[in-house]
């Protein structure tokens, strides 16, 4: 009949649209992609030279916090210290994923806006320690 007609249609139509969104569905997790050796290298090298200057800051920004005369809060150090933490942090993702070669563009952007995100952060103490020791002075 008609009617069965139209529901085995109706049917066949949903079954090819459940296909169609599993389809898109498998080509998506094929669009993740892990980095090529070549990308991996060179970001791992321009990441690794700014994680190392990263640590020299950090080692400067101590230093500035214990010259004497100074009279600093409690607060610098905690900062100083989770900025040593969070840099530490981001060696050990880099390593993780050279071990795992998960997303690469998720893991590059995330990378790098928490790398920024250390830089911002140790330029705001600077400036902060720099301002306190011209108002000792």
């Amino acid at each position: 009949s008609d009617e069965s007609k139209i529901e085995s249609a109706k049917e066949e139509v949903k079954d090819a649209k459940q296909d169609l969104k599993e389809a898109r569905g498998d080509a998506k997790v094929a669009t993740v992609r892990t980095a090529t050796a070549e990308e991996w290298k060179a970001f791992r090298e321009s990441t690794e030279l700014q994680i190392k200057a990263n640590e020299a800051r950090i080692a400067e920004l101590k230093i500035k916090m214990n010259q004497p005369g100074k009279a600093l809060d409690e607060m610098y150090k905690i900062k100083i210290e989770a900025l040593e933490q969070k840099n530490r942090d981001l060696r050990a993702r880099m390593e993780g994923y050279e071990k795992t070669q998960t997303d690469w563009e998720k893991f590059e952007k995330d990378f790098k806006r928490d790398l920024d995100e250390i830089g911002r952060d140790m330029n705001d103490i600077g400036k902060a320690l720099k301002n306190l020791s011209v108002d000792n002075q």
